[in-house]
């Protein structure tokens, strides 16, 4: 984690000891007395505050990103979707989608379209010759 403070963590840190200060003093009107002199809600109090150990690195935003996700493809069925194709290049999708179902693929159509367009599995399109107007018969 890089040592830099930015100025929310400042903040929170501030917000922290205010309310650390307060509940030494009176527990029972901490979180209620910083939640209004920082005009926050006390659920963000409560929020920061179980996260806090007393450094100000643990104040710092955390990615909201996800760590996987539960429907992605396997690499089995990624590895028979390749074979696949690559075995019958020439296979409309839905006639690859059936014969992949038979050999276990079990997920929908628009879903193997997805991962095919993903894995850039379609075929290059022709690219147009383009023709020079004729301007001569004018």
């Amino acid at each position: 984690m890089s040592t830099s403070i930015t100025q929310d963590m400042a903040y929170r840190q501030s917000l922290m000891r205010y309310a650390e200060n307060l509940m030494r003093y009176a527990e029972k009107y901490g979180v209620s007395r910083t939640s209004r002199k920082y005009n926050k809600s006390r659920s963000y109090i409560y929020f920061w505050k179980a996260r806090w150990d007393g450094t100000v690195q643990f104040l710092a935003c955390q990615s909201r990103r996800p760590h996987g996700h539960p429907n992605q493809h396997t690499e089995a069925e990624l590895k028979l979707i390749r074979d696949m194709r690559r075995r019958n290049p020439d296979l409309g999708m839905v006639e690859l989608w059936h014969r992949l179902r038979k050999r276990g693929y079990t997920r929908r159509p628009e879903s193997l379209f997805r991962i095919m367009r993903k894995l850039g599995l379609f075929p290059a399109a022709e690219k147009k010759k383009h023709t020079a107007p004729n301007l001569t018969n004018r």
